[in-house]
């Protein structure tokens, strides 16, 4: 009778199963995105622009669809769930993944149940008012808020998002006090803005090329003025050293394979890097951003401490 050694026996039991997983022939058949946000918004945009490409890349139909909800923690509970197979995967919105978990007592995700394939994009966040509205300046947007306590209402894309870091950060900086309204995303706000149901909005850069005319800008969170809105002044023009914005990338369950992951991030990152698709996004009002797995992982990392910070300072860390 043959002997089976101890190394024989260790392989068949752990080189095995890791054999089953892999996926050489992967994607059999269509995967779906899952966007965490209402149609229309920036997660959209940008998964519309990447459809084509990952389509052609892939060889399979990828799908979009929309769970909206509790500022896209609803889509990532659910997500973190999600078989790990690669055949869904995920956008992700930064810092919203991390603040959600450290805030909420409810959140039932962890910001390590999203494994990132890369960050593709960042979205500078902008101060806006109506059209119409009396202020024309940050300067007299302060002044007013000062004299005001609350008067203005201020619409941001949902709690413990983006915006909502704004705001808290405008408001201590400022000594101020707005009102914030919450949407379950930045398309609702946008029309929420220009049908006069709220003052103003921290919106995204995207949006405000897009409605440029229809609203007025009064400053913009990045170091030096967007060639794509050449007229909008900084917060740093005016006085203040004040940064905003939002990162977007895509992830994988967890516990997705390896192989898979990989096959998923070079997809994601060949789309990215195509010329097409940059000008795309440039034209669109974002600024891109290539962060592939292992870059996003330790980017995330290092803004959850940054934003742990934050929290702390207005009282919205949760206590261990």
């Amino acid at each position: 009778m043959k002997k089976v050694s101890m190394g024989s026996l260790f392989a068949a039991l752990f080189l095995f199963p890791a054999f089953l997983l892999a996926a050489p022939d992967f994607p059999k058949g269509s995967i779906t995105y899952i966007i965490p946000f209402n149609p229309g918004g920036q997660s959209d945009v940008e998964a519309r622009l990447q459809q084509p490409y990952l389509e052609k890349i892939l060889g399979v139909p990828i799908v979009v669809n929309y769970v909206p909800g509790a500022g896209g923690a609803l889509a990532w509970t659910k997500f973190a769930q999600a078989k790990p197979d690669g055949y869904s995967v995920c956008g992700i919105n930064i810092p919203h993944i991390i603040l959600q978990p450290l805030s909420q007592k409810d959140a039932a995700f962890k910001t390590e149940d999203l494994k990132p394939l890369c960050i593709f994009e960042s979205t500078p966040i902008g101060l806006v008012v109506k059209k119409e509205s009396k202020i024309n300046s940050l300067k007299e947007f302060i002044e007013f808020a000062k004299a005001n306590p609350g008067k203005i209402t201020i619409g941001i894309s949902g709690k413990l998002s983006g915006h909502h870091m704004a705001a808290l950060q405008f408001e201590k900086m400022t000594d101020t006090k707005l009102t914030l309204v919450t949407f379950t995303g930045a398309a609702p706000q946008v029309t929420a803005l220009l049908g006069g149901h709220v003052e103003a909005i921290w919106g995204n850069s995207s949006d405000l090329v897009g409605y440029q005319t229809e609203m007025k800008i009064l400053a913009i969170g990045t170091e030096k003025r967007m060639d794509t809105l050449p007229n909008v002044p900084t917060f740093q023009e005016q006085g203040m050293k004040f940064y905003s914005g939002i990162d977007r990338g895509v992830a994988v369950p967890k516990n997705t394979p390896a192989d898979i992951t990989a096959k998923l991030e070079k997809a994601f990152l060949d789309t990215v890097n195509m010329e097409e698709y940059h000008s795309k996004i440039l034209k669109a009002g974002f600024v891109p951003k290539k962060l592939n797995s292992q870059q996003a992982t330790k980017y995330i990392a290092e803004e959850t401490e940054i934003f742990k910070k934050i929290l702390l300072e207005h009282n919205l860390l949760l206590k261990k």
